[in-house]
């Protein structure tokens, strides 16, 4: 519906024609990629094997984009360009899954910690699909004109690798798209499922650490230092009025402080503490003010405490941090309208969000160029599955 292109229904021969490329190549595929994960921004088998495979299937391919990041063009005549994106990276998890091609990788992560690796997010299902969807747009290449852009992504686990790609001159290089386009797969819900919607899909995420400075002592003369535990405590418990007292009752907001490390031993006041946060919000505007409020709240904590201009605490935004991801909602509309007429209504469900994850395809749609875009949902657990699950 967004190329130039006839209808195409889901007819008998094109049902026909997807398994084959299913039993043929792509459930093989899809074994190789659930075994062989790989950490953000250390994508090099994965992406060198998405390569592969969109060459073969007649896509003009450029690796190294924004690090290990995939550009695959189809160009087929006149028409609007489409920017398709999957994503590459696994996760530091030990799989358990008892699966027999499970993943038994470890792998050194760009900090230089090793860890295990596993696809637990659907990220192989995600490039298993590109390949499938770029087999059969090739094949249906006299139903349809215009350009398809694939993108094959690295970091998304660590919101770094679109904006990585745009740094690199992506659009410059290749085009601004007219259209942009991802989807995750869901495994609570149904295969054969799908679910788009149009405005608010993820929220922004931001990495925050704050290095709270004290002055050591003796546990038993607390008076002779300045504690930094006791600092730090002030502000964890601090930092929840940002969402309760600074937010609108009805804006959403999360500031989560997901570690605190600092100390050697039971009677020694330290010289320092760090936090490590993560913080969502649903608009720009209130992200930037959770932000902004963070460091207010550190920085004056320690002054209250008594804590000189010299050794105020250090605040430190990650640059791996995205903003809101929000579905075009004409574009959304169309997209559905076409799921609705070749799938059936029956095969359309709501998602309803049930927290504040993050997603940088953000990144892509906004830009100066601000380009319309829609992240959609596709079933993925058999619902024979979910019945038992639920038995």
């Amino acid at each position: 519906a967004i190329l130039c292109a006839a209808p195409l229904s889901a007819d008998d021969d094109l049902a026909r024609a997807v398994a084959a490329d299913y039993e043929e190549s792509l459930a093989d595929l899809f074994v190789w990629f659930h075994s062989h994960p790989e950490l953000s921004f250390r994508e090099y088998q994965s992406a060198a094997r998405l390569a592969e495979e969109l060459r073969a299937a007649g896509i003009d391919v450029t690796e190294e984009v924004g690090g290990t990041g995939v550009v695959g063009m189809l160009r087929n005549g006149d028409g609007p360009q489409v920017l398709v994106r999957a994503d590459m990276d696994g996760l530091p998890l030990r799989e358990d899954s008892g699966l027999e091609y499970a993943s038994t990788v470890t792998q050194v992560d760009i900090t230089g910690i090793e860890q295990p690796v596993m696809h637990a997010c659907g990220h192989d299902v995600h490039m298993t699909s590109m390949v499938g969807t770029a087999k059969r747009l090739v094949a249906l290449r006299e139903s349809w004109s215009g350009t398809v852009m694939f993108i094959g992504q690295p970091a998304e686990e660590r919101v770094g690798g679109a904006k990585a790609m745009l740094a690199d001159g992506l659009y410059e290089r290749f085009g601004v798209p007219d259209y942009a386009l991802a989807f995750h797969v869901s495994a609570g819900r149904p295969a054969g499922k799908v679910e788009i919607a149009g405005g608010q899909i993820a929220s922004s995420a931001d990495s925050v650490d704050i290095t709270v400075y004290g002055i050591g002592a003796h546990g038993a003369s607390p008076h002779k230092g300045k504690d930094p535990v006791y600092i730090a405590a002030q502000i964890v418990v601090a930092l929840q009025s940002l969402v309760s007292r600074e937010l609108a009752p009805l804006e959403a907001g999360v500031v989560t402080v997901g570690a605190i490390h600092g100390g050697t031993k039971h009677n020694i006041i330290p010289d320092e503490v760090r936090l490590q946060l993560t913080v969502r919000a649903d608009t720009q505007e209130a992200r930037e003010k959770l932000l902004s409020g963070i460091e207010r709240i550190a920085l004056n904590t320690a002054r209250a405490a008594g804590i000189t201009e010299d050794l105020l605490p250090k605040v430190e935004l990650s640059s791996e941090g995205t903003p809101p991801t929000v579905n075009d909602d004409e574009l959304a509309e169309r997209i559905r309208a076409a799921f609705a007429r070749e799938l059936g209504e029956d095969a359309l469900f709501e998602e309803t969000r049930e927290g504040m994850g993050a997603e940088d395809f953000a990144y892509f749609v906004m830009t100066e160029d601000e380009v319309p875009g829609a992240y959609f949902s596709v079933g993925g657990t058999p619902q024979a599955d979910l019945d038992a699950e639920e038995a």
